[in-house]
C-alpha cells in the first residue's frame, strides 16, 4: 500500500467514526480506543475520542470527561521524567493510557508529542501541540515548542506567526524571544534577528550563550570583526562552557592570546566538565593549534574531540551501503527512460551537492553573483520529501518506483512551492545547496527533470581531514567524528554518483575543487555553460558579493580564491591511514573514480 492509499484510508476511516459519533457514542469511544491503541500518535483520533466522550457524557450523565487542564499529577511527572531520560516505552505507557481515558488532557497531549518528536514523527507531534493549546489556548508551552519544531523544519515564517501571541501575552519569555530571533535568522531576515537579539541583550546582558548567537547572526551577514567581539565577550562570561570557545575558533579568523589557550587547557581539567563542553573544548584548541603551526598538538585535541562527541551521535554505515545498493539496482538507465517527462517541468532549481566542506560554498557565491541566479541555503525539502516517501523505514525505494505520472508532479510543484518560500529576488534560477543531495540525485530527476544538479568534488584526503575537524551541530553531518566513516561515506557517495552518471550521462555536472583554484576562469565559465546562463565577469568577483553565507566557509568565500587551503591536510598526512584505507581504491582512482563503480 503506498503513502497515498493509505492516508486516504486513514481518512476514511476517522470520517465514518464521525459519523458513528452522533448515532452510536459508546461504539464510537469503543473503535477511536481500538485505532488509537494501534496509533497514539494521532491528533485527529484524540479529537474525535473526546467529542465522542462528550456526546457520551450528553446520553449518560455518569460517564463525565475533563474540559480543562489540570495541574501536572504524579503520572504525568513519571511520564515527563521517563523522556527526560530517554525511556520512550514507559513514556508510551503511561501517555497512552491517560489519553485513551482523557484525550483533552493537553498535559498528556503536550508529553506525547515531545514522545513523537524523539521518534522522529514531527508531522504527528505538530497535530498534537496545535490540539493541545486548541484545547487550552493559553497553553504557551505548547505553543513555542511548536515554533520550535516549525523552526527546526525550515518553517521559520510560520514559528514566529506563533511565537507573537506567547510574547504579547509574556513579553518577557525569555526562551520565546530567543527562539524568534533564531527563527528570523533561519528564515533569512537578519536584520530583524539581530534587532531581536539587540533588544534582549538589553534586558539580558548577562547571558553568555545569548552573546554567542549574537555574535554568530554579525559574522552571517559578513560583520565579522563585530561578531567575534561578541562571542569573545561570551568566553569571558563563560570561561569553561566549550560551546562558546568553539563558536568563536569557528570563526576562521579570530586569533587567540596566550590566556584565552590557558584557560581552555585549564578547563580540560577540570572534573566537573561536561562531554559537551569537553569535546567543544578539544576542538576549538584543535583550531588554535592548527592555526599556530602545531600539527601534532592540534590533531590530538582533533581526535580527542572526535572520541568525546562519537558516542553521542548515530550513525550507520551499513544502512548508508545498503541504501546506495537500492539505488543501483531500483533507477535503472530503462527506469528513467520510462519515466523522461514526469516531474515538474520548471527550470529554476540549481542543486549544488556533493560532501559537505568540499567547496559547495564557493561554487554557490560563485552562482549567487550571476545577475540571473539566486543563492538560498541549504534547503531541506528534497530530504523531507524522501521521508515522507518512506525513507528509513525500508519503503522508500518500492514507494519512489510507484510513483504515478500524476504525484510526480505534484511533489515536484510542492518542492517549487516551498522553496519560492525562502526566496528574496525575483532572479529566474536559484541555489539549492543541501550537501546531502546526493543521495537523492533520482528523487530530484523524477521530480524536476529539467533542474540543473552541480557535484562538487575535492580531494578526498583534504574534504575527509576537513570534516573531521569540524564539530557540526546536532543536526550535521553523523560520518564526520570518525576517520573510517568518513572515508566509507566518501566513497559511497562517489559509488552512488557513478552510477547516475552511467544511467543518465551527462545529466550532471562536476567541479574538481582544485581545479576551480587552479583555473578559475575556465572552470566558471563551464559551469555556467552547463546552466546554459551567460557568462558574466561578477562570477569572478564573487568575493565582492554582498549576501548572508550561514556555513563555516562564510570567511574564505569573502576572499578571493586561494591554495593556502588546498594541500593544508599534507600537514596531517601521517595520522590519516585509517581514513585512507577506507577509502581504497576511491584515493587513488581520484579525480577519477574505480573501474569497479563504472558500467
Amino acid at each position: 500500500m503506498t503513502n497515498d492509499v493509505a492516508e486516504a484510508g486513514e481518512k476514511s476511516s476517522l470520517a465514518q467514526l464521525e459519523e458513528l459519533i452522533s448515532t452510536d457514542p459508546e461504539r464510537a469511544v469503543d473503535e477511536l480506543r481500538k485505532l488509537l491503541g494501534g496509533d497514539p500518535l494521532n491528533a485527529a483520533g484524540y479529537r474525535l475520542l473526546a467529542r465522542a466522550l462528550q456526546r457520551r457524557e450528553e446520553e449518560s450523565p455518569a460517564q463525565g470527561i475533563r474540559t480543562t487542564v489540570r495541574a501536572a499529577d504524579q503520572l504525568l511527572s513519571r511520564a515527563g521524567q521517563a523522556l527526560e531520560d530517554d525511556d520512550l516505552e514507559t513514556a508510551e505507557i503511561i501517555l497512552r493510557k491517560r489519553l485513551l481515558d482523557q484525550p483533552d488532557d493537553a498535559d498528556a497531549l503536550y508529553l506525547i508529542a515531545r514522545l513523537a518528536h524523539l521518534l522522529d514523527y514531527d508531522e504527528e507531534a505538530e497535530d498534537l501541540l496545535r490540539l493541545a493549546f486548541e484545547i487550552v489556548p493559553g497553553f504557551s508551552i505548547a505553543r513555542v515548542a511548536l515554533a520550535r519544531l516549525l523552526d527546526k523544519r525550515h518553517r521559520s515564517i510560520e514559528a514566529v506567526e506563533e511565537l507573537e501571541p506567547v510574547l504579547a501575552a509574556e513579553p518577557g519569555n525569555m526562551v520565546a524571544m530567543a527562539l524568534k530571533g533564531a527563527a528570523l535568522s533561519h528564515g533569512g531576515d537578519f536584520d530583524e534577528s539581530i534587532k531581536v537579539y539587540e533588544a534582549m541583550l538589553q534586558t539580558w546582558p548577562g547571558e553568555a550563550g545569548l552573546w554567542s548567537t549574537y555574535g554568530h547572526t554579525l559574522k552571517t551577514v559578513g560583520r565579522s570583526e563585530e561578531g567575534e567581539a561578541a562571542m569573545r565577550r561570551a568566553t569571558q562570561m563563560a570561561p569553561y562552557r566549550g560551546e562558546m570557545w568553539w563558536n568563536l575558533a569557528n570563526v576562521k579568523t579570530a586569533k587567540f592570546s596566550d590566556d584565552e589557550i590557558a584557560t581552555m587547557q585549564g578547563a580540560l581539567e577540570r572534573g566537573d566538565l561536561s562531554d559537551e563542553d569537553r569535546w567543544n573544548m578539544h576542538f576549538a584548541l584543535g583550531k588554535v593549534f592548527e592555526d599556530a603551526g602545531d600539527a601534532a598538538k592540534a590533531f590530538v585535541h582533533y581526535d580527542k574531540g572526535n572520541a568525546t562527541r562519537l558516542p553521542f551521535v548515530k550513525h550507520n554505515p551499513r544502512q548508508l551501503t545498503a541504501e546506495v545498493d537500492a539505488s543501483v539496482r531500483v533507477f535503472t538507465r530503462e527506469f528513467f527512460e520510462e519515466r523522461a517527462d514526469w516531474g515538474a517541468p520548471d527550470r529554476d532549481p540549481i542543486f549544488v551537492l556533493g560532501m559537505p566542506r568540499a567547496g559547495s560554498t564557493l561554487i554557490e557565491q560563485i552562482l549567487s553573483s550571476h545577475p540571473q541566479i539566486e543563492g538560498t541555503k541549504e534547503l531541506p525539502e528534497i530530504p523531507i520529501i524522501a521521508k515522507a516517501l518512506g525513507r528509513g523505514r525500508g519503503i522508500y525505494y518500492r514507494n519512489v518506483a510507484e510513483l504515478g505520472r500524476l504525484r510526480s508532479r505534484e511533489l515536484g510543484t510542492e518542492y517549487l512551492e516551498w522553496a519560492a518560500r525562502q526566496r528574496r529576488s525575483e532572479r529566474p534560477y536559484f541555489v539549492d545547496k543541501m550537501p546531502n543531495n546526493w543521495l537523492h540525485v533520482p528523487l530530484i530527476q523524477l521530480l524536476l527533470p529539467n533542474a540543473k544538479i552541480i557535484d562538487a568534488r575535492r580531494h578526498p584526503l583534504a574534504c575527509g581531514f576537513s570534516n573531521f575537524k569540524q564539530n557540526y551541530g546536532e543536526t550535521g553531518s553523523t560520518f564526520s567524528y570518525d576517520l573510517r566513516a568518513i572515508g566509507h561515506y566518501y566513497g559511497e557517495y562517489v559509488r552512488m554518483m557513478a552510477h547516475m552518471d552511467s544511467v543518465l550521462p551527462g545529466r550532471v555536472h562536476r567541479v574538481i575543487h582544485e581545479r576551480l583554484v587552479d583555473d578559475t576562469e575556465a572552470e566558471i565559465r563551464r559551469m555556467l555553460d552547463y546552466l546554459e546562463v551567460p557568462f558574466d565577469p561578477a562570477c569572478l568577483r564573487f568575493y565582492e558579493t554582498d549576501r548572508a553565507v550561514r556555513t563555516p566557509s562564510a570567511e574564505q568565500v569573502r576572499r578571493p580564491i586561494s591554495r593556502a587551503g588546498v594541500e593544508q591536510w599534507t600537514k596531517f598526512e601521517q595520522w590519516l591511514g585509517p581514513l585512507k584505507e577506507a577509502l581504497g581504491p576511491v584515493l587513488d582512482a581520484y579525480p577519477g573514480v574505480p573501474a569497479e563503480f563504472e558500467h
